[in-house]
């Protein structure tokens, strides 16, 4: 069985569509029906993030690894490490996890991490998004996943789905209308890498 570890700090939404996507294809069948794959755990570096209880509910194993119980970044990766490991991952997902990892984490997992980030890479990496996109006149936005490197942002792009940016835009409108196509390309993503491995 193939093992996904999805890593996550808020709701989860990104990891729900993920599960919901296993469940509807059966992942865990053998191929050529399904994956052979399952999602294994679900670890969030904040105890409150509500996409824990979800996790939980589909009857998925959970984790907390706080980062801010760990003194450095590096310790911190460790003890992420330390979590994951035990799962046996082919793959680590980050869903909405919002830390950037060490060049030596980036290492450990490298050619098996992706990542999903709210814009048309390699179009505005790093926060804000949707506001730089309205602001600098782009007439479309989107949504990319990628292989996660020791560069932010930078990784091989494993998929993209492009919407329109409408007159009036505003972040929070322009985000949902990406949000609707992430929910689609990342389960699709997660499945074609989960192929070549």
């Amino acid at each position: 069985m193939k093992n996904i570890v999805i890593l996550i700090s808020g709701a989860g939404s990104n990891m729900a569509a993920i599960v919901r996507a296993a469940e509807r294809e059966h992942w865990a069948d053998a191929p050529p029906r399904g994956l052979g794959a399952r999602v294994a755990a679900v670890i969030s570096n904040r105890p409150d993030a509500a996409g824990l209880a979800l996790a939980q509910a589909a009857g998925i194993a959970t984790a907390v690894v706080d980062h801010r119980a760990h003194p450095s970044r590096e310790a911190f990766d460790t003890a992420l490490a330390a979590a994951i490991e035990p799962h046996a991952p082919t793959l680590v997902v980050l869903a909405g996890f919002m830390r950037i990892l060490t060049p030596g984490f980036v290492a450990r997992y490298a050619g098996r991490m992706l990542n999903i980030h709210p814009s048309l890479l390699p179009a505005f990496p790093g926060l804000h998004t949707h506001q730089r996109a309205i602001d600098m006149g782009c007439r479309v936005a989107g949504a990319t996943v990628h292989h996660v490197t020791a560069e932010l942002d930078h990784g091989h792009i494993a998929a993209q789905a492009v919407v329109p940016v409408l007159p009036g835009d505003t972040a929070d409108a322009l985000a949902a209308r990406v949000r609707t196509q992430e929910y689609l390309i990342y389960p699709r993503a997660v499945a074609e890498t989960l192929r070549n491995l």
